[in-house]
């Protein structure tokens, strides 16, 4: 049975599974060249069919999470969320009912399905389904986050364990607490959205002057430039509390979001970020010490906006009150297409594990790369026959660059295959690739990657290998020169640790430890800053011409920029 999962909101894409197999998954944002693109996945779906080689007719059921009241008037209504696509990324003058906006859209968010949501957006859906060519399949509509911890719980590996999602809000719900064991996924508890810490944090960035549900990651890497103080100090302590295992908020949305306004009027931006930052760790520290002392689970799996946070993370695993921690490395809402069609699956045919790996999107072929570079003018290229030593060479020397291998990873996070690189040990080099490529704000951290056998060496408290940079650790004490260009102000860093899943990559980082002792890189996204991470072959050549880029290595070939800088 060919299931296909389809999500047409924040974040938007589409997966492809059949049995315990994912046969691709993508987000729209890459074929329409739209950041966080909100629209039908059309391109996501005609990818999907494409690389499979599927036709509309061999798709038996078509999953989609979330029909909230909300999400189903922006089904029926598209232009709604089009324009507050535009809004929310300030892609328009400030509107002059700015506050009246955020206020409508704060009063709604309590609101999860009412009656009729349902078959409305059944309805939506299907429709556009019919419209791109599909005509004889199911449709299954999935809860916002059942499809969330489905990708949890069914790719972390875990025969048993606890599953946990936060995140703004899905169906009138933030939170869920459920057990997964002998391949059942049972709900145990639910966190309503109006006790959303998920919506506290979106406050706080957008009061920062940032854009909600985009650069939350910026409001955790800003508080670590505050001085810091105690929790007792803390103007916002008292916003939340953890109580019988669940999260409760003292404020509803819009009061919450008022009381925010006043107390960050008074205050550097650093030191509201740090008071947002160290409120979220101290309710999760609570929160997930109580749901250890209650279900005494030993393994933990986790999906939802939030659990990108990777400082709160890192808070979380130094509880050391569990074996094995997991987070879902696409954990926001542009992974649940796929926890939709995993959910569908489960229901259907009993399916509750996969054996996950985070390259499932496109690939192109020696020809078809050959054939479009050769249509490039201002480039030399050749194909060579051991990239990656020659790729840690040019690294060692103080270049940094692009490189492009294979199929392209799912989720927001480049790990090998549509990267940056650099040392991991030159600031020079860092503030290089930052002024003529990243240009990201001077608070933002890179991020390493290392080969998993040298992780302990330069981490503290490395108990599991995280391949998907979805946690962050203390550098050893004497390692701090190794990876200036890759840790924080804190001196922590967000670590992909590579093993054999990836052996091309696997072999720049096993090249550069011959030179430096250490298998270790900068590795950072293969994009310019507010673009997604490219897709095809153009789009890596484009990216390089702008940026006047000199090295790249395009699927085996190397290719030289004649423009350069």
């Amino acid at each position: 049975m060919y299931i296909l999962g389809v999500w047409d909101g924040h974040d938007s894409g589409a997966a492809l599974i059949e049995g315990n197999k994912i046969l691709y998954a993508a987000n729209e944002e890459r074929f329409t060249g739209r950041k966080l693109e909100v629209a039908f996945p059309r391109k996501s779906i005609s990818a999907a069919l494409e690389y499979t080689g599927l036709k509309p007719g061999d798709i038996e059921v078509v999953a989609f999470p979330t029909t909230e009241l909300t999400k189903t008037i922006s089904r029926i209504f598209p232009w709604q969320k089009e324009n507050y696509y535009k809004f929310r990324r300030r892609k328009m003058l400030k509107p002059r009912l700015e506050t009246l906006m955020r206020f409508t859209k704060y009063s709604m968010t309590t609101i999860g399905r009412i009656p009729l949501s349902a078959t409305i957006s059944n309805f939506a859906v299907s429709r556009e389904m019919r419209r791109i060519g599909f005509s004889d399949f199911k449709i299954f509509p999935v809860e916002h986050h059942t499809a969330h911890a489905a990708t949890a719980a069914f790719t972390s590996g875990h025969k048993k364990g606890l599953v946990v999602t936060i995140d703004g809000l899905g169906d009138g719900l933030s939170g869920s607490i459920s057990s997964f064991a002998n391949g059942s996924l049972e709900r145990l508890a639910e966190i309503p959205a109006r006790d959303s810490i998920g919506i506290f944090y979106e406050q706080v960035t957008n009061i920062l002057g940032m854009r909600e549900l985009e650069d939350e990651g910026k409001v955790m890497a800003m508080a670590d430039y505050s001085f810091p103080f105690k929790f007792e100090e803390n103007k916002l302590k008292d916003f939340f509390e953890v109580k019988d295992c669940s999260i409760l908020a003292k404020y509803g949305p819009l009061k919450q979001y008022d009381a925010l306004n006043r107390i960050s009027w008074s205050m550097p931006r650093e030191q509201f970020a740090y008071m947002a930052q160290q409120l979220l760790e101290h309710v999760l520290q609570q929160f997930f010490a109580q749901l250890h002392e209650r279900y005494g689970f030993s393994n933990l799996s986790l999906s939802g906006g939030i659990m990108s946070n990777v400082k709160a993370n890192m808070k979380i695993r130094e509880l050391d009150l569990f074996n094995s921690i997991y987070v879902f490395p696409h954990m926001g809402d542009g992974g649940i297409a796929l926890g939709a069609a995993m959910w569908a699956n489960y229901e259907l045919n009993g399916v509750s594990a996969y054996d996950f790996n985070i390259y499932l999107g496109d690939e192109y072929d020696e020809d078809n790369i050959l054939s479009m570079l050769r249509k490039e003018k201002g480039i030399d290229f050749a194909l060579e026959s051991d990239t990656h030593s020659h790729a840690a060479e040019l690294i060692e020397k103080d270049n940094y660059i692009f490189w492009y291998s294979g199929r392209m990873e799912y989720g927001p996070r480049a790990l090998g295959n549509r990267s940056i690189l650099a040392k991991a040990d030159s600031e020079t080099v860092k503030e290089k690739l930052n002024i003529m490529v990243k240009q990201r704000e001077w608070f933002q951290p890179f991020a390493p990657s290392m080969l998993q056998e040298d992780a302990s060496k330069l981490l503290e408290d490395v108990k599991e290998y995280n391949k998907f940079m979805t946690m962050a650790y203390r550098v050893k004490k004497g390692r701090s020169e190794i990876m200036r260009s890759v840790m924080h102000v804190d001196m922590t860093a967000r670590p992909q640790m590579v093993g054999n899943e990836n052996r091309q990559y696997r072999g720049i980082l096993s090249g550069v430890k011959k030179e430096s002792g250490y298998g270790v890189l900068l590795n950072t996204s293969f994009n310019i800053h507010g673009q997604p991470i490219v897709r095809t072959p153009e789009d890596a050549i484009d990216t390089m011409k702008k940026t006047k880029t000199k090295y790249m290595f395009l699927n085996g070939f190397f290719v030289e920029n004649k423009l350069s800088r």
